[in-house]
């Protein structure tokens, strides 16, 4: 890639999350970047997505890679196919960025991981929550010691989903997708993990009380943490009649500070104990209004790769290892539930039902 002035880029999928990315790349530095091409296995989908973006479709992976030979794969699909879809991607030689998760089962993802650093190549999944300035801002100041120690940590997800988000062939099934722990939370997951983690032992439970789907739609757990500090999970998809919030607040020995919204993307409270700051226009400064629970933080994200790919770098903005760690905290949480026990993510556990296919008698 050297000096090139631009990148390549493929899209593989072209439904739900891809149509946020068309807001993605409209926010994006044109010059930087030109798509080249799309992929999906429905071609009335591809078709529409080629037609926005002006470049050829294709109905599979390999020969959209061979033949467009892209600087970087771009996966939107269910869950299921990250890892499959991946290892296509990075054979072909293609640097290759997921939605998240990862990976469906973390020792999948491990060996794309052997792959990417064999192939030099980047290989990364999307938290775009990191890259809220509200987030941001917060973990500055904790890395900086300016709030001393953490003593507990509280999520709270309360997001709707009806009953037709999860009529169609994935969302909710335990092979394609998961639940709100593995869908929607674990963007929330990764933020809390990120800042306090790592998380060292969790103990789960679920239910499921207005949708029906294999997996859940309402959880709660508690967190231990390496630095001896605890914390408390609330997720649910059956808030009705819209999205409601995405909180995280944490307790400091010097303060407090909530970030709210239904993206982690406004403060809600910021107070240093003992002290007659005006945090009012911290608070302004570093909030942000967005219309979905996507939120903006593709938009930095990608900026970020595409200025590394253009550097000759493959460091991807967030560690692949990370990434990694929260599909272990996933796997964890979903055998604490099944085994009615605590689990600690040392033990490196896997769900008896997350990724697999479930065969009901009769």
């Amino acid at each position: 890639m050297k000096n090139k002035k631009f990148i390549t880029i493929t899209l593989t999928g072209c439904g739900r999350v891809a149509e946020h990315y068309k807001f993605v790349f409209k926010n994006l530095n044109k010059r930087k970047f030109k798509i080249v091409g799309v992929s999906d296995l429905l071609s009335d989908r591809a078709i529409s997505f080629s037609k926005h973006f002006s470049c050829p479709y294709y109905t599979d992976l390999k020969n959209m890679l061979k033949i467009e030979k892209p600087d970087l794969n771009i996966i939107l699909t269910p869950s299921s196919s990250h890892y499959p879809l991946s290892k296509i991607s990075l054979n072909l030689n293609c640097n290759t960025i997921t939605e998240k998760p990862i990976s469906m089962n973390f020792v999948e993802a491990e060996k794309l991981k052997k792959i990417a650093k064999k192939k030099r190549l980047m290989y990364g999944c999307v938290f775009q929550n990191r890259f809220n300035p509200a987030i941001k801002f917060l973990k500055e100041k904790y890395d900086h010691g300016s709030f001393g120690k953490i003593i507990t940590t509280a999520v709270r997800l309360r997001w709707c989903r009806t009953q037709d988000y999860y009529n169609d062939e994935w969302h909710g099934t335990w092979f394609h997708d998961g639940g709100v722990i593995n869908q929607q939370a674990i963007h929330h997951l990764d933020v809390l993990n990120w800042i306090n983690g790592p998380i060292t032992e969790v103990s789960s439970f679920s239910t499921n009380i207005l949708n029906k789907l294999e997996a859940e739609d309402t959880a709660v757990s508690i967190f231990k943490f390496k630095n001896n500090s605890i914390g408390t999970f609330e997720a649910t998809t059956s808030a009705r009649p819209y999205d409601h919030e995405a909180s995280l607040t944490i307790l400091f020995e010097k303060g407090i500070f909530e970030i709210g919204g239904i993206a982690l993307n406004k403060i809600i409270r910021f107070q240093i104990f003992n002290s007659r700051s005006n945090f009012t226009s911290l608070k302004k400064k570093f909030s942000e209004n967005v219309k979905t629970g996507y939120g903006r933080g593709h938009i930095p994200f990608y900026e970020n790769v595409i200025k590394n790919l253009l550097n000759n770098s493959i460091k991807s903005p967030i560690n692949v290892n990370d990434s990694i760690y929260t599909t272990r905290l996933v796997h964890s949480m979903y055998y604490s539930i099944e085994n009615k026990m605590s689990c600690k993510l040392s033990d490196y556990k896997i769900s008896r039902y997350l990724g697999k296919k479930i065969y009901k008698n009769g």
